[in-house]
């Protein structure tokens, strides 16, 4: 996907979002569950309290009774991570009894930890244990009255809550990990469902330049239809604009072509007189340039019109039988080589009209042969369209360099003697430019002239 497609757009902001999603979902989820499991934890240290605390509060016990392993074999083992310890506090001298895992070794106090009394009475925190261990420590302070005052700490392994936290959270990054990637996968799929309609209005219009369809059909989303209305009425406008100029185009040269009938008839009625002379020099004069200027007005608005397509054979097949027939008294053989698939994206009149004048012009100038060959230039780049080659040699005389550069320019003639207005090349450079095409003229192989006349193909 490109950089600057709506496609590419679309995924990375999705992507975005899913990855911040899943990652703010991962560390509440993570703090969730470690918070559980610490309660789950410190329920555990408080059942053992409660269980010393009631040790503690039973009367008439010996003061050196050794307390019981409160059901966990752990307090037994020595610096296993689960110590309990009652201190009395209210002596001068402490009294400590402790499990036998705390061996020789004193837990400390949360209170000098800062930790503070919960509304239970309890205090809970984490404290660094005889090993270095990290412990979940819970303790709380007894007042027995006559009896004394104790402080009853009970401590387990804080390594069970962090590896339970941590195995949570490997489980969790695993399946966060595969449901971002199915999440993504969705994301691409939506997008390119998503996106479908226009890349069938992209290909759609495509087949309209190239000439395989003339409108957009089909059924689109409503949030497309619109586009795709539009566009349709911007072809069938684009129709009516080029038709109505042809037809302006067409009374402009019938209106103009009356006077100018009018003025040479008036000066030819005055026989040799010097001003009908120079009156007949600048009408003819005036015929070419008007007939110049509304075949450039003509051509002009032959191009905006989308999606025409002809096929080139037929029209060079017709060139060769029509001119065949005007050359016939001169002996001129015309051959013709064409591509089968050649086909030019515009309309068969103006590939006739330009063909037309560079074969007529081969014909006048050739001794007796034509050689018309037409190829058809696939890119070399995908994607882009084909191009079209028409070349027309003559075995004439040919032209020198200096000869070249003046019959391209405009109403330029080598020979007056040759019939027509010396409009056509002319014409056919600047119908090939309205297409994105070009003329160039050189020598060729048979003797004479070539003309090579590039054009867009489909």
């Amino acid at each position: 996907m490109r950089a600057s497609s709506l496609a590419t757009r679309l995924f990375l902001s999705a992507t975005a979002w899913v990855v911040v999603i899943l990652v703010i979902t991962g560390f509440v989820l993570s703090s969730v569950y470690k918070d559980a499991t610490e309660r789950a934890f410190d329920r555990r240290l408080n059942l053992y309290l409660r269980t010393l605390i009631a040790e503690v509060a039973t009367p008439d016990e010996p003061p050196d009774r050794q307390f019981q392993s409160l059901g966990e074999p752990l307090f037994e083992l020595p610096l296993s991570g689960w110590y309990w310890q009652i201190s009395r506090t209210d002596s001068e001298k402490p009294e400590v009894r402790a499990s036998r895992s705390l061996w020789d070794k004193k837990l400390p106090k949360l209170e000098e930890h800062g930790a503070e009394l919960t509304a239970a009475g309890i205090r809970l925190g984490y404290v660094e244990g005889p090993e270095g261990q990290s412990l979940r420590m819970v303790e709380r302070p007894v007042d027995l009255g006559a009896d004394g005052k104790f402080l009853v700490s009970v401590a387990g392994d804080a390594a069970e809550i962090f590896d339970e936290t941590r195995s949570f959270d490997y489980y969790l990054g695993g399946t966060f990990a595969a449901l971002g990637i199915v999440l993504l996968l969705t994301t691409i799929f939506q997008v390119r469902f998503g996106l479908a309609p226009l890349k069938r209005i992209s290909e759609s219009i495509a087949d309209i330049r190239s000439g395989r369809a003339e409108r957009l059909e089909g059924e689109f989303p409503v949030e497309i239809a619109p586009l795709a209305r539009e566009t349709n009425a911007l072809i069938d406008a684009n129709r009516e604009i080029v038709e109505r100029a042809r037809t302006h185009v067409g009374n402009l040269a019938h209106a103009i072509k009356t006077p100018l009938s009018v003025i040479v008839n008036e000066a030819s009625a005055h026989g040799a007189n010097p001003f009908a002379s120079k009156v007949l020099e600048q009408t003819d004069l005036m015929r070419e340039q008007v007939a110049h200027h509304l075949e450039r007005a003509r051509i002009a608005a032959r191009p905006t019109i989308i999606g025409t397509v002809t096929e080139v054979a037929s029209v060079i097949e017709a060139l060769q039988r029509t001119m065949e027939k005007i050359h016939r008294g001169r002996g001129v053989i015309i051959e013709v080589k064409v591509d089968a698939s050649a086909k030019f994206r515009g309309e068969r009149q103006d590939l006739e009209e330009m063909a037309g004048n560079l074969v007529d012009n081969a014909c006048k100038w050739a001794h007796s042969r034509v050689f018309i060959e037409v190829l058809v230039e696939r890119p070399a780049a995908p994607g882009a369209p084909p191009t079209l080659r028409i070349l027309v040699d003559d075995d004439g005389r040919g032209l020198s360099a200096a000869e070249l550069a003046q019959v391209s320019r405009r109403g330029q003639r080598l020979d007056e003697s040759k019939p027509g207005s010396g409009l056509g090349l002319s014409i056919v450079i600047d119908l090939a430019a309205l297409y994105g095409g070009n003329l160039s003229l050189g020598n060729a192989p048979i003797g004479g002239l070539r003309a090579e006349l590039l054009l867009p193909g489909v």
